[in-house]
């Protein structure tokens, strides 16, 4: 099946950009050249975005492919398709990986055994909040939202998946 979605690269040191693109071009199997652009809510850094086509489980393999720079601040985004729901994958550096479902229409999906894994944890209603907030991604949105912000206007380039 044939989907898209968008890599958002928030932030990268300029020496790594051209790794970055390699890493995209990877993926996809066709040239890359992104449009960066500084990332004023990082100075000393640069943001670009691409929208991408391609099959089912590109997101993941985009992501996988772009962790291998720490110091990356990128989010990878796969609208749902035919047999698969959409995917939303964060990378901060200092925090890792964070990946979930999302719905046709963006929506965070948490599935029904997470949820009973929270509420089986939980030992106060606080704890609880902060167990959802983090499932549905509560406090990456916060840090990220000021290089999302940064961001508007900002050139975005189609790419389409080959072979």
């Amino acid at each position: 099946m044939v989907t898209r979605g968008v890599v958002f690269v928030h932030s990268a040191p300029a020496a790594v950009c051209p790794h970055v693109e390699w890493a995209i071009a990877g993926v996809i199997g066709d040239r890359v050249s992104l449009s960066w652009t500084p990332q004023p809510a990082q100075p000393g850094t640069l943001r670009a975005e691409v929208s991408w086509k391609g099959d089912a489980g590109t997101g993941g393999k985009l992501a996988t492919a772009l962790r291998a720079w720490p110091m990356v601040r990128f989010e990878v985004t796969e609208d749902a398709s035919a047999g698969s729901d959409g995917e939303r994958i964060c990378h901060l550096p200092e925090r890792g990986i964070w990946r979930t479902a999302v719905s046709a229409n963006g929506d965070v999906m948490i599935g029904e055994d997470q949820l009973r894994s929270i509420l089986d944890k939980a030992t106060s209603l606080d704890g609880l909040r902060h167990d959802l907030g983090r499932a549905l991604g509560i406090d990456l949105d916060e840090e990220l939202e000021p290089f999302r912000r940064a961001g508007d206007g900002t050139p975005v380039t189609w790419l389409h998946q080959v072979g």
